[in-house]
């Protein structure tokens, strides 16, 4: 090991909000690629554009929070909050003129060439421009409220990426007032994007932004007056919010209550079209409290983010190709999942392998007489969602139904709180978990009377009971009857309902208590190993790695010799490469169809090896904030298929994989052949049924 290493320097860590962003930026890059069908490429410059907002909203809101208090403590990287704010607003800049040049100059003409045209104001015709006065009159200008600006009308209070229009305005209105400005909320009720009828569509598929209907038609909302000019802007506020648990008396209230203001949190950043004058700019700016650095002039919509529409559009030769999740036969050759999980642990690896089996195992115990009680975490479940109403069943069933819901699930907290209600009214016993700690963990446990005796059976997932994201986000399913496993379970459960100690687990670890320091016990096994010359290798996959008594211990194991490769999907503040500090470690990531989402944890441990699941990332929220579930996969076969689907297929195809950089920036490695394929298409060809070869 070298000695004059200094772990505490800041130049051997990536900043988190650069490594985010630079995973944005992948995304984005994705759009661009020939390769990948047109409406998907349209759909990653949506899914880009989201995360953007969501960066400026949590990412950009708490450093300019962090700034305002005045904790302008550096992080690991040396940085301070203002260094970093202005590092990012130089790359967000750039980024942003970036994606709205591949929108007008790439996407839209490819969409025009397959019938799929948005008309601009200048392209309508007659008959189209009456359809669409007729529709402004029907449709769009009996929901708007224009509000003049005036002593009596002061500006008005603009929620948070709310679509609004500011309008100049010449001549005087009915009481004589020569109002110069007025601004006009477009409601989101109001479709972003319209569709022409056939009748008067040019293509196949015709369409017109609301903001152009708008622009069009400003000076009939102010009748007398005429609109000199008319220009849409957005609104980014902070979107994040803190309850004092301690002080709350009612948590579900709590939170209703803090779920309004998010709307109007401080402003941090104002989107503008680019026509707009700069007189007008530097009113909005005054007016919002914002800089020149939180000014985005965008040509094109401001939230392309709204254009799902399009994407949604029929036209299956302009998408990836359809296919079936896999059902392994052994959920299909038994009609008793509980006499199929008896027998052996099982797995699936969604989305190439279908969820629904879950959600049967669900279904099969609310029905089952034998089963007596039912026990959940739900942190996110999407709308419809069966898993509910599967508990709803087993509640109303007389089965003792325990579910604990994580209310604080950000973006999540409103659904959450409607089943957690919808749990209570059928009878199930609801609580939200410890104060002060997110219930991160994804556990199913099902108690079934057998042969005068109790047996428990358990699901454990690194995802989310979601059905919907049970298909566009890779994540691992185990089934177990395995006692001490059950047991394991049964204790955390226990300790997320009731009240004692921290109870001694077998076989699991699990966060805030046991996880953090056991997995630093197992990077230093492995550097014990190597000193002493034996093989030892440590393959780590998740979504963050930010942590930094975790990043520390990889970079001494690194140093003692052991073979560490990382597959981290978004944040990694840990830099490879480093002669004498990180040479033994090699990060990949990849963006391709479905988001990486598993969290899989893998150690040689001297020709024995371990491998975990888990919902935890390495990540200090993870470690010490949140009650997580750190999962042995016990069976042999079983977690050599999970290293192989986790590692293996990802470090022996270099089809849309990326390398990080010592200097924390990322390299897209080169195909190998026109055949290659990326590590996703494998595991689709391997475990799923594809339609369809793409073209």
């Amino acid at each position: 090991m070298a000695d004059n290493i200094d772990l505490e320097n800041p130049d051997y860590y990536i900043n988190r909000e650069m490594s985010l962003f630079q995973f944005n930026l992948r995304v984005l890059e994705q759009a661009f690629y020939e390769t990948v069908p047109l409406l998907e490429r349209l759909n990653f410059l949506l899914i880009f554009s989201r995360n953007i907002d969501e960066f400026f909203e949590i990412r950009i809101a708490g450093l300019k929070m962090q700034l305002k208090a005045d904790l302008a403590k550096t992080g690991p990287d040396g940085l301070l909050p203002q260094e970093i704010l202005k590092n990012l607003s130089v790359l967000c800049h750039e980024a942003e003129e970036k994606k709205y040049r591949l929108f007008n100059e790439v996407l839209l003409p490819a969409l025009e060439e397959e019938q799929i045209h948005i008309l601009r104001r200048n392209d309508w015709d007659e008959k189209q421009s009456n359809w669409i006065k007729r529709y402004f009159k029907a449709q769009v200008a009996p929901v708007l409220t224009p509000i003049g600006l005036d002593l009596a009308h002061p500006f008005p209070r603009l929620t948070n990426k709310s679509l609004n229009f500011i309008v100049s305005l010449e001549g005087k209105d009915a009481f004589g007032r020569q109002l110069g400005l007025a601004i006009v909320p477009a409601p989101r009720s109001l479709p972003r994007v319209i569709a022409l009828p056939d009748s008067i569509s040019p293509n196949k598929h015709s369409f017109v932004f609301l903001s152009s209907i708008i622009h069009e038609h400003a000076s009939s909302l102010f009748p007398g007056m005429t609109a000199k000019g008319c220009y849409q802007f957005r609104l980014t506020r902070n979107a994040d919010f803190n309850i004092d648990e301690d002080e709350a008396k009612n948590l579900p209230d709590a939170l209703k209550g803090e779920l309004f203001s998010r709307q109007y949190g401080e402003a941090v950043r104002l989107e503008i079209s680019d026509k707009c004058p700069q007189s007008i700019i530097d009113f909005l700016l005054m007016e919002f409290n914002l800089s020149e650095d939180d000014l985005y002039k965008v040509n094109g919509p401001v939230n392309l983010g709204r254009m799902g529409s399009i994407f949604s559009l029929d036209l299956p030769d302009l998408k990836y190709p359809e296919f079936v999740p896999k059902v392994p036969k052994e959920f299909i050759s038994n009609d008793n999942f509980f006499d199929v999980i008896k027998h052996q642990d099982l797995l699936l690896h969604h989305p190439y392998e279908s969820f629904l089996p879950v959600v049967d195992f669900l279904a099969s115990a609310a029905q089952d007489p034998g089963v007596v009680a039912i026990k959940a975490t739900l942190y996110r479940t999407g709308p419809n969602s069966k898993i509910v109403k599967h508990l709803i069943e087993a509640a109303r069933n007389g089965k003792e139904v325990a579910v604990v819901v994580e209310l604080k699930a950000r973006f999540d907290e409103e659904s959450n709180i409607h089943l957690a209600d919808r749990l209570q009214e059928a009878g199930a016993v609801v609580v939200y978990g410890i104060v002060g700690y997110k219930t991160h963990s994804k556990m199913l446990l099902v108690v079934r009377k057998e042969d005068k005796k109790l047996k428990r059976y358990v699901h454990l997932g690194t995802g989310n009971y979601h059905e919907g994201n049970a298909r566009l986000y890779t994540d691992y399913s185990l089934f177990s009857c395995d006692e001490e496993l059950c047991e394991d379970v049964h204790k955390l459960f226990q300790e997320l309902t009731g009240m004692g100690r921290v109870l001694k687990m077998k076989k699991m670890f699990h966060a805030p208590f046991t996880l953090h320091s056991n997995l630093i016990k197992l990077i230093e096994n492995e550097a014990e190993n190597a000193r002493k010359g034996q093989k030892s290798e440590i393959k780590l996959k998740m979504n963050a790695l930010t942590e930094t008594d975790i990043i520390k211990a990889l970079y001494k194991a690194s140093q003692a010799g052991v073979s560490i490769n990382l597959v981290i999907r978004s944040i990694c503040c840990l830099k490879p490469g480093i002669k004498g500090l990180s040479e033994n470690i090699r990060v990949i990531t990849t963006v391709d169809r479905f988001l990486e989402h598993s969290r899989v944890y893998y150690f040689y441990n001297n020709k024995e090896p371990l491998l975990f699941c888990s919902s935890a990332d390495g990540m200090d929220r993870n470690m010490h904030s949140r009650v997580e579930a750190f999962f042995p996969v016990s069976d042999s076969k079983l977690a050599d298929r999970v290293k192989s689907e986790s590692f293996s297929v990802f470090f022996s195809n270099n089809k849309q994989i990326w390398t990080l950089l010592e200097d924390g920036s990322y390299k897209q490695l080169s195909s190998r052949g026109e055949n290659a394929q990326s590590p996703q298409q494998v595991l689709l060809t391997k475990l799923a049924t594809v339609s369809h070869q793409e073209n």
